[in-house]
């Protein structure tokens, strides 16, 4: 069985270390018992180093939410790659849809990307349109410019550390409706991957990890990755309940 994936991005939550440790240990308890799945805690960079000190193992890693391409400096606000591993994190997610909307281009994106690879983190690149256009084909064209300029300077020998999150963003959030039917994702993660192929050849393009982010529950995980091609999730909201995202590992963990 292929091993699934699934990062938690806890965003700007808890507020406080204790909340914190208490959700990493409820979420710990199932996440270190599944035998097919990695899991992948991204919480706020201040909770980073007391977290990684509660599990030394292989199922469950610690990811930074976002890293300055800078690798030091004058940069206030910014964390750093070589910061990100010194409290004990070994992935980092880079060009999520909310930094993204602050200003961050994909140029910058690819600086990260690199930044991280010469850093040794695992990279999670976030991609994804703001909206459908099925008629014009414009979300196609779209997705393929953030891949080619995301994916600059990037050799082949990379991507073995290179993971992509598709994240559709009228399909994230508390306001979204509704997950992507698993058909219609299966559409989309074939065509990255056509993207990927172009850029790397088949070999190269069929490894990459894809995954997918936008209203993912327990009650439609399974079937998303059983149909569409995911190899597992980037979860928002859903994260922050130990609850429901455990039933969200729990169901891709017997996908």
């Amino acid at each position: 069985m292929q091993k699934r994936i699934v990062i938690a991005n806890w965003k700007m939550n808890p507020t406080n270390l204790a909340e914190a440790k208490k959700l990493f240990l409820q979420v710990k308890k199932v996440a270190s018992t599944l035998s097919h799945t990695e899991t992948i805690i991204a919480p706020p960079f201040v909770f980073l180093g007391e977290l990684s000190k509660m599990y030394r193992g292989k199922k469950i890693a610690f990811c930074g939410q976002d890293m300055s391409f800078e690798e030091r400096g004058a940069f206030t606000g910014e964390t750093s790659a070589a910061m990100l591993k010194s409290v004990g994190a070994t992935h980092v997610i880079v060009g999520h849809s909310e930094r993204r909307h602050v200003g961050e281009t994909d140029e910058m994106v690819n600086k990260k990307i690199r930044t991280a690879r010469d850093a040794g983190l695992r990279v999670t690149v976030a991609i994804g349109e703001s909206d459908r256009n099925h008629k014009e084909g414009t979300h196609l064209e779209f997705l393929t410019r953030q891949i080619e300029l995301a994916f600059k300077n990037i050799s082949v020998k990379d991507l073995s550390r290179i993971m992509i999150a598709y994240e559709p963003l009228w399909a994230i959030g508390k306001s979204a409706k509704q997950a992507m039917k698993s058909q219609e994702l299966e559409e989309t993660v074939l065509f990255i991957r056509k993207i990927l192929m172009r850029l790397y050849g088949k070999g190269a393009a069929f490894k990459m990890p894809i995954l997918y982010g936008g209203s993912v529950e327990g009650e439609n995980a399974q079937e998303l990755v059983k149909h569409s091609g995911v190899q597992g999730f980037l979860v928002g909201h859903a994260s922050i309940s130990a609850e429901e995202f455990s039933d969200i590992l729990c169901a891709v963990n017997t996908a």
